[in-house]
């Protein structure tokens, strides 16, 4: 029992992060009919900038919560310039044309930051500064818990408060939805469309860069190919809750941290990352829609 729930712990604690970034995904497609397959390489710029906040500042050697959301801030801060900066310079001009020019372009975008990254930070492995001090770990009897996970948990769950807050309600919120359900009608509403695609944009940038700091917390090397992996994880977070849907990337995700954390915990971990892609394939063949989607009818 005390297993079960350390495990349990434990896929919260990641599948929370999946959701992070699982939400930027399902925000773009859901309004661009886009996957953005450079989010994941947003989420390692998260990572990369959190650590140079901390080096700048010195605040490995004060570890506290003031510095963590310091961290937190302008990583996210910076995540959606560079999310404001990929929807302008490589989408927008390609918003009309032939929808494989964008999964295209959005490849190309994932290996530019990918090999730019290697280039800049260098293509050995960095150590996150611990921002956050632990004392002792939660102990319940013979359950351990390590304060970390349980932070970026809760962490997690006010960031994901505020989003839906945001789309729920706000006015910014209301044209997000409005321009999700047809572009050419909100426009008509008097919708900047154009603005509510990049505030989109910067939103789901923002919590990718957030993932990619509190992945530094917990597990602290980092490196410029860390994107390329967990932003495919959380695709299949986002696909299996229903790609477009809030709700079900949030749930996708927690299942596929939890599902993570119990198959390494019972003894199969060399099957951790084939476990996200045999979901996607189930998913694909048994409920296509995902677990809170719905089905589209286009007009060709």
């Amino acid at each position: 029992m005390i297993e079960f729930v350390q495990l349990l712990v434990n896929g919260l604690s990641l599948g929370s992060i999946y959701a992070l970034i699982a939400l930027g995904y399902t925000m773009v497609f859901g309004i661009l009919q886009l996957i953005n397959f450079a989010h994941g390489d947003v989420y390692m710029l998260g990572a990369f900038i959190g650590m140079y906040t901390s080096r700048a500042l010195n605040l490995g050697e004060h570890p506290s919560l003031g510095a963590l959301l310091l961290v937190l801030a302008v990583a996210m801060a910076g995540c959606a310039a560079m999310g404001f900066l990929i929807e302008r310079i490589a989408y927008r001009p390609l918003r009309k044309a032939p929808r494989i020019n964008l999964l295209i372009t959005a490849v190309g975008v994932s290996l530019f930051l990918e090999f730019a990254g290697q280039l800049v930070f260098g293509a050995d492995p960095k150590f996150f500064p611990q921002i956050f001090s632990i004392e002792s770990d939660f102990s319940f009897g013979e359950l351990k818990i390590n304060p970390l996970q349980v932070l970026v948990f809760g962490i997690s769950i006010v960031l994901m408060t505020i989003l839906q807050t945001i789309i729920y309600k706000t006015r910014i919120g209301r044209a997000m939805r409005a321009a999700s359900f047809s572009h050419d009608l909100a426009s008509l509403m008097g919708i900047p469309t154009d603005r509510v695609i990049s505030f989109t944009f910067m939103l789901g940038s923002a919590l990718a860069g957030a993932g990619g700091v509190l992945v530094g917390l917990i597990y602290p090397k980092i490196e410029p190919l860390m994107g390329s992996m967990m932003g495919l994880k959380a695709f299949v977070a986002a696909v299996l809750g229903g790609i477009g849907n809030v709700t079900g990337a949030v749930v996708g995700a927690l299942i596929l941290g939890l599902a993570e954390s119990f198959l390494v915990g019972y003894g199969y971990p060399t099957f951790r990352d084939a476990l996200a892609f045999a979901l996607l394939i189930l998913i694909l063949i048994l409920k296509p829609t995902g677990l809170f989607g719905t089905k589209r009818t286009e007009k060709v």
